[in-house]
């Protein structure tokens, strides 16, 4: 007598890779991760018909004035215990040296707003010379505010650190992106930039700015490419760059890379005649 053939128990389906989480998550699949925060980008500023950028950096740690005020007030109000007394004097000295450098938050935000508002007189498609930031707080935020206070869009090229830090509410929803790999968010940092500004900042903002220093001195960017950098009193002290030059290190046709301004009229001045001189023309490659 024949037997009867076992049913069959069904199996799982197999993810497809693309759906896999936990390969996309491996260290094979890194190279998909890479391209993914190429093309994700591309994608969106290509549909935003974003033409290019000027990039703004800056310290995360520098406060808009009013909050700052906010803080210093406080501090000079509070009742002191015994034996908290040089505690307080610490604290008292730093919130009026936070307070002295929102200057610069001001600043950042005014100058966004103006280039944001001479840009949009040049068309709506392409948009041309386009806010972008690092997407967190303090220079990054003031520069997305100053836009978005102009009526214009903003970028923000946010990074994921070890201490969660979130992007800033001024960015425009469909250009805030979050990246994984700093050398991917140093490329869009990089590649449809037309200036860079520098305001006072930390180790974050000189690696930005050495970055692009170096990628227009070995002419990996074009040479017109404006890198301006506000707040002589700040960086002539932590940066020594005419010690370059006698050192030999540089020499004064690199020194040249740089531009300078200390207030808002004149740094837009710097930027706008950089622009107007260089830059109109769009790459035609890129949309």
């Amino acid at each position: 007598m024949a037997r009867t053939p076992r049913t069959l128990r069904p199996v799982h389906a197999p993810r497809v890779a693309h759906k896999d989480r936990s390969f996309l998550e491996s260290i094979p699949a890194r190279p998909l991760r890479i391209l993914g925060e190429y093309l994700h980008p591309l994608a969106q500023f290509r549909k935003e018909g974003i033409g290019d950028t000027i990039v703004i950096f800056g310290s995360a740690r520098i406060q808009p004035r009013d909050r700052a005020l906010a803080n210093l007030h406080r501090l000079q109000h509070e009742k002191i215990r015994a034996g908290k007394k040089s505690r307080h004097r610490a604290a008292l000295r730093e919130a009026q040296n936070v307070l002295a450098m929102s200057r610069y938050y001001e600043e950042a935000r005014e100058l966004s707003r103006r280039i944001t508002s001479w840009a949009l007189t040049l068309g709506p498609r392409p948009r041309r010379f386009v806010i972008c930031s690092g997407g967190g707080p303090g220079i990054m935020e003031a520069a997305n505010r100053g836009a978005a206070e102009a009526g214009g869009k903003s970028i923000g090229l946010s990074i994921e650190l070890p201490l969660e830090q979130f992007a800033n509410p001024y960015i425009s929803r469909e250009l805030s992106f979050n990246f994984h790999y700093f050398f991917m968010r140093k490329l869009w940092f990089a590649q449809i930039a037309k200036a860079l500004i520098v305001f006072p900042g930390g180790f974050g903002t000189m690696d930005e700015l050495w970055e692009m220093l170096t990628l227009l001195q070995t002419r990996k960017l074009p040479k017109n490419n404006i890198i301006l950098i506000y707040g002589r009193k700040y960086w002539e002290e932590v940066l020594n760059w005419r010690a370059m030059v006698r050192w030999g290190t540089i020499d004064e046709e690199e020194l040249k890379l740089l531009q300078f301004a200390d207030n808002v009229d004149e740094a837009f001045a710097h930027v706008r005649e950089g622009l107007e001189k260089y830059h109109m023309r769009l790459d035609p490659d890129f949309l």
